[in-house]
């Protein structure tokens, strides 16, 4: 049973960025799903990209699959999927950040949203931050341009990824 990080009375820090693509919304979700997180989470300074992924306990397509992000800088993360609607949604929980997000939250809820726009789809990716106590300011504050910008670059990857597939189909 998975245990959910944020829940309603949590004054979270949320960051949502979106993008078009030309994809159908059932072609762009089974190739978002599974996306290969260290070809779209590159670094974007600050932050590093995702190099690889180590123990996932099975395919990444229902709830309660683990895995652990590893990245370039030598960190890591616990990543868990947290609630899955085939062709329409997913989400899941980063926790036990070993980098210096340790510091500042207890974690984060990430969610995709994959919605038609017309004959394309409309992508909309949120990060939900669970600041620790004290440290809500710098989540809102500083980080959040330099978070929202590197969510930028990667949601501009995976529609890359998406519409190369597609077209290559």
């Amino acid at each position: 049973m998975t245990t959910l990080l944020i829940g309603p009375a949590d004054r979270t820090v949320s960051i949502t960025v979106q993008q078009r693509t030309r994809t159908a919304p059932r072609e762009a979700f089974r190739i978002l799903m599974p996306i290969d997180l260290p070809a779209v989470f590159r670094p974007v300074a600050p932050f590093p990209g995702i190099s690889g992924v180590k123990n996932q306990t099975e395919a990444w397509d229902h709830v309660g699959v683990r895995r652990n992000p590893q990245f370039d800088d030598g960190s890591q993360v616990d990543e868990e999927l947290t609630e899955y609607v085939a062709g329409s949604s997913f989400a899941y929980q980063l926790t036990g950040f070993t980098n210096v997000l340790s510091r500042l939250a207890a974690g984060v809820r990430g969610e995709f949203n994959v919605n038609p726009d017309g004959a394309g789809t409309l992508i909309r990716w949120t990060y939900e931050f669970k600041p620790l106590p004290g440290r809500r300011w710098i989540l809102a504050g500083p980080f959040a341009p330099l978070w929202h910008r590197y969510m930028v670059v990667a949601l501009d990857r995976c529609v890359h990824v998406i519409e190369t597939a597609e077209a290559g189909k």
